[in-house]
């Protein structure tokens, strides 16, 4: 009888290692995943950043053809 609830046991903990290597292994491919995700986020933070960068740039050209035009329609007197 000892030995038949020592092999329940003993199976009882081979499925809840099993079980374990299932869940830590699950884990390992969700951290990747997780990192992957992360590194995303960062790169399209990163286009923004360069987004914003260029539009400001263009505001200034802008602001700058804004003011050449205003100066050369006062010379022209339009």
């Amino acid at each position: 009888m000892t030995e038949n609830v020592e092999n329940m046991v003993l199976e009882h903990l081979k499925r809840f290692q099993a079980t374990l290597e299932r869940v830590e292994l699950r884990l390992g491919e969700l951290t990747v995943r997780q990192s992957e995700t992360h590194t995303a986020v960062l790169n399209l933070r990163r286009d923004q950043v360069n987004d914003a960068e260029i539009s400001a740039h263009l505001q200034v050209q802008l602001d700058a053809m804004r003011a050449r035009l205003e100066r050369i329609e006062r010379r022209l007197e339009l």
